[in-house]
């Protein structure tokens, strides 16, 4: 099963060029160069706009967001609880919640039946979910901007293969992405 390529898009520019990660984004070679001067100099946008007369129109973050670093990366390791539930079916089935400071930040589901073939379509699924709502945890959380491309390469991780559910939900926001030449950011 092979999985389609997504393209990859500058999480700041919408620019397709080669990205690094960066604090949970990807960012093209400028965008990267911006962030790491506005992480040395805080309060170099607003004085740029001021200056500039060009409008601010960052989002205010919320109380709990703001709690956290600006945009704070994801450490390799993190502090988990694991949960056991079961389905209606009697499954078994383990939830994992990742924390940072005790916050949420990702979430997983497993299960020991992955080898079911009628399970796999549900697991693909369920891999969607979970992917979805970690990326949402991130933006409560860590104020880490939610874009549309982000979405879509959550949607493209989680397709197991061609015409799934979250192949097909790709393949149609993926026309959005190109009425805009800025993605708008929810933060």
């Amino acid at each position: 099963m092979k999985q389609k390529e997504l393209i990859e898009i500058c999480d700041g520019c919408s620019a397709q060029e080669p990205l690094t990660d960066h604090a949970g984004n990807e960012f093209c070679r400028r965008c990267l160069d911006l962030v790491h001067l506005l992480e040395e100099h805080p309060d170099l946008l607003s004085r740029l706009t001021a200056l500039t007369g060009v409008a601010d129109n960052s989002v205010e973050k919320t109380s709990t967001a703001d709690s956290h670093a600006h945009h704070e990366a994801i450490p390799e390791v993190l502090d988990a609880v694991r949960y056991r539930t079961h389905d209606r079916e009697r499954n078994s089935w383990y939830v994992s919640v990742s924390e940072i400071n005790g916050d949420p930040v990702e979430i997983f589901a497993s299960t020991a039946f992955d080898r079911d073939h009628h399970l796999q379509s549900r697991i693909s699924n369920l891999t969607t979910i979970t992917r979805l709502i970690s990326l949402i945890l991130r933006n409560v959380y860590l104020a880490e901007g939610l874009t549309l491309q982000k979405v879509l390469k959550q949607l493209a991780r989680s397709s197991r293969q061609k015409n799934d559910l979250p192949d097909m939900l790709c393949q149609v926001l993926s026309n959005y992405r190109t009425k805009t030449s800025r993605e708008k950011t929810v933060a």
